[in-house]
Parts: structure tokens; sequence; C-alpha cells
């Protein structure tokens, strides 16, 4: 079986493609669920390959992950990040970020990340299902849930107001790069946000400062550049 082609990356598609076959012969593996833009059917030449997986819970432990990945394309660099996924770097440059989790608790967990993860695709996105526990999972994502425009403009406009004025006393304080943090990190996502609700476009939701430049009129773009580019 092969995955069907979602992407203008070949490379993309076959590398999902290799790891589907080398997770059916896994016996260590449950499952596989790839998530990011491959999963959203926004998946380019730059794009990396993400997944999730699901290992039998008494082979967590001796699971290789880095000498599994190493099958897909040799890689360059293996590593644990700060936000405990291994993340690679295979030879052609492209990027990988992979969960080794428990199958038992971490297929359970799936379902609770509606309103955080979309999944359009789901039998695209899952790779492996040796139960079906995790089909029925990921379908679980399949729809979208757009935000309530009523509460959620309160909600952001509270914040702006709050953090906005954090930043005013941080900066009047001199300390710019630490304004400059607090204005990337968190209020421009929110002021992202607020602009896509206000502009009915919010299928890049979860990640505001995705396609910003197809999604948003230019001068809501030159407006936000403005505001964000320097502290």
């Amino acid at each position: 079986m092969h995955t069907r082609s979602l992407s203008p990356s070949p490379a993309l598609d076959d590398r999902i493609d290799r790891l589907r076959r080398l997770a059916q012969a896994e016996p260590r593996l449950e499952g596989v669920l790839l998530y990011g833009s491959w999963t959203l059917g926004e998946a380019d030449a730059h794009s990396d390959i993400e997944a999730y997986l699901y290992i039998q819970d008494d082979r967590l432990a001796d699971f290789d992950g880095p000498a599994f990945l190493e099958q897909l394309a040799p890689l360059k660099l293996a590593y644990t990040n700060m936000y405990g996924i291994l993340a690679v770097v295979f030879d052609d440059l492209m990027r990988g970020e992979f969960h080794l989790t428990a199958a038992g608790t971490g297929i359970d967990e799936v379902p609770t990340w509606q309103g955080m993860v979309h999944l359009p695709r789901p039998d695209d996105a899952v790779l492996l299902d040796r139960t079906g526990r995790l089909t029925r999972a990921a379908r679980r994502l399949a729809e979208f849930r757009p935000p309530e425009p009523a509460a959620t403009a309160r909600q952001l406009i509270d914040e702006l107001t709050n953090w906005t004025l954090m930043l005013a006393h941080v900066l009047a304080r001199g300390e710019t790069a630490r304004a400059h943090n607090l204005l990337h990190a968190v209020v421009a996502p929110q002021q992202l946000q607020l602009c896509r609700l206000l502009r009915d476009s919010t299928a890049h939701w979860l990640t505001p400062s995705r396609a910003l430049e197809r999604d948003l009129p230019a001068a809501d773009r030159d407006r936000y550049t403005s505001t964000t580019a320097a502290a």
C-alpha cells in the first residue's frame, strides 16, 4: 500500500511511504500517526516529517529511535530536544520530529487534542494501526472547530491589554531584549489571532502566523510588521 501523494514534495511523500513500510515491519510499534503540514495538505519542499511512534508499553525502554529512523535515510543529527521529542536531520537536510510514546496511554490521549490538533484526513495520517484504536482516536480530530467569535474576541482583547501594558513597562525599564521576546512570544500571536477573527480567516487559527501572507490583506500584514518587527 502506498501513501497517496498530498504534497508537491516527492521526497517527503516517499519518506512517508517508506515510514509506513518500516513501521509495518517493526513488531514493537502498535501505531504511527503523522501530524503537521502534510496531514493538512499544505506541505511543500521545505516541510518536515512529524509523527508519533506508539510503541508497545513493555518495549518502550529498548526501542532505539535513531536506529529505527536511520532506515528512512542517513541521519546527520539526532537528539532529544527541549520538549522531549526526538529531533533529527536527514542527509538531505529534511528535518524530522518524532514522539516516542507508550501506546497504552499515548493513544488514549489523542482525542484530548481536540481544539489543538486538526487532522482533516485522519485515515491518511494513520500510517500504522494494529488494533484499530489509533484510527478511532484520530477520527475524533477530523472536524475543525473555529473559535466562537464574541467570547474569543473578549478574551483576546483582555489578554492584549494586559500583556501590552507589561511590554510597555518592560520597555520603559530599558530591558529591550526582554521586551522583544515578550512581543514575539506573547503579544504578536494574539494580535494575529484577533486579526484573523476580525477577517473571518481562522483556518490557520492553531498556528496564526502560518500562511499569513496568503490569508490576510496586505494592509493587515503591513500593520502587523510595523508593530512586531522591532521592540
